[in-house]
């Protein structure tokens, strides 16, 4: 007979926890799963190892950017070490995520959950019912339909890599080339990105990205746009990539990492059983994050078509939906106002609407953009590459979007995000005093 619950959630990452522990919190009796260790992409092989590895990479940089201007020796970054400091960071969450579930009152098991009926699933012998199933199961490397597609390393296995290889080449211009091959050029490797369109980390402002292209150059990152891979190839020393729309280039590695994309992770839940409708971007849902064609259902995360695949988006899915279940549908998630950033060196972010899009609506917009490369928060450190473009209602004086590159942009784009969405005017940002020197005292300068 299955176990009954008034909650099963179906992976363990941030939102699926949340949902979890609300709802237990609330009362209701819970069980959660995973076919992977406990802690999901974010923190076990996502935004938190990554991070780490970034700020090793930019220690690096700052010396060797500050080299001749009072720092002396060479620093560099020993891969194996890192990797072990990095494994301080994961190797407890899984212990500790089934702690606190039990500790929650929340049921926990192994294996691969799936879908036996609407309100049931399995995972291994045992078999689960329940008034709602939450899916919060991730997302997984986009098949890309190459010959030789199976030797490519996953981002999940680079960051695993207890040597790291003298060539790599990464498959795609996105957050996860870019990040990785940022990381991977200041500890030593030769690096190449391969993009199959012209167009590279395509929701930022395109001006912006094309300095990060210049930044990457200088740190011995080839970037290569309209490079669509055509096979990879197990050569007998080296991975053979061939590439290229019309003339094919042959690019030899020790690694080939797919950073091409990722898509949601659904494919093995049996979804048809439960009579649970896809689309082409996840699980079709209402505002409420429910199945359309399955309302015991919700989903948080990167299967939700409606929001972004960052992390703290599913967290926003996930409180909304655990008032949701806990209460009945009332809370809807708010995507209006969604930072975003790339983890390079230097760093690119951007929230509120680009230029592109602002003219696609119609909009009226006062253009601030500038080379900051040469303002003190760069020359102070070395940063060679820095620039901002901010998008200014001229009626309202409200700001329509921010786009950075520079130092400390990750944390900058969060004040502009805070502006956006609470509506303050750039009179307001200029009226204030700043703590100076520090990078945000620039924004006077950038409006």
């Amino acid at each position: 007979m299955a176990r009954e619950y008034d909650l099963v959630v179906i992976g363990t990452g941030t939102s699926g926890s949340i949902v979890a522990f609300e709802s237990a919190c609330a009362g209701l009796s819970v069980a959660i799963a995973d076919r992977r260790p406990f802690g999901g992409t974010c923190a076990m092989r996502g935004c938190i190892p990554k991070k780490v590895l970034a700020g090793a990479a930019e220690i690096v940089e700052r010396c060797r950017g500050m080299r001749g201007r009072g720092v002396s020796g060479d620093t560099g970054i020993h891969w194996t070490d890192l990797m072990n400091f990095k494994r301080t960071f994961t190797d407890p969450v899984p212990g500790n995520k089934e702690t606190a579930f039990l500790d929650a009152g929340i049921d926990i098991f192994h294996g691969h959950a799936r879908f036996t009926g609407r309100n049931t699933v399995s995972i291994g012998d045992d078999e689960l019912a329940a008034s709602a199933i939450v899916i919060a199961t991730g997302a997984e490397p986009r098949p890309l339909n190459v010959p030789g597609e199976e030797h490519l390393t996953t981002s999940d296995r680079f960051l695993e890599t207890d040597t790291l290889p003298e060539r790599i080449v990464f498959i795609g211009g996105g957050y996860i080339s870019f990040e990785f091959a940022h990381i991977a050029a200041r500890a030593g490797a030769g690096v190449a990105i391969l993009q199959r369109s012209g167009r590279l980390l395509g929701k930022f402002d395109p001006d912006l990205v094309d300095m990060l292209v210049q930044a990457s150059d200088d740190a011995g990152i080839r970037v290569y746009r309209n490079m669509p891979v055509r096979s990879i190839e197990s050569g007998a020393d080296a991975f053979i990539v061939r590439a290229g729309k019309d003339d094919v280039e042959v690019f030899e590695a020790d690694m080939v990492v797919h950073g091409a994309g990722r898509v949601p992770a659904i494919e093995r839940l049996d979804l048809e059983r439960a009579g649970i409708e896809t689309d082409p971007g996840g699980i079709a849902v209402n505002e409420y994050l429910q199945s359309v064609s399955n309302p015991s259902v919700y989903v948080v995360g990167d299967a939700n078509p409606r929001g972004i695949q960052l992390s703290p988006v599913a967290d926003g899915d996930a409180e909304a939906v655990a008032i949701n279940i806990v209460e009945g549908n009332i809370a809807k998630p708010d995507y209006s106002v969604v930072p975003s950033v790339v983890f390079t060196i230097p760093t690119i972010a951007s929230v509120g609407l680009t230029e592109e899009r602002a003219k696609e609506r119609g909009l009226r917009y006062v253009l601030h953009t500038g080379d900051a490369s040469n303002w003190l928060s760069a020359q102070r450190i070395g940063l060679n590459y820095a620039g901002y473009k901010i998008l200014v209602d001229p009626e309202t004086d409200r700001i329509l979007g921010a786009h950075l590159l520079g130092d400390n942009a990750g944390e900058f784009i969060n004040l502009f995000a805070l502006a956006i969405k609470t509506g303050i005017t750039t009179a307001d940002l200029k009226s204030m005093i700043w703590a100076y020197p520090t990078t945000i005292s620039d924004i006077r300068y950038m409006l």
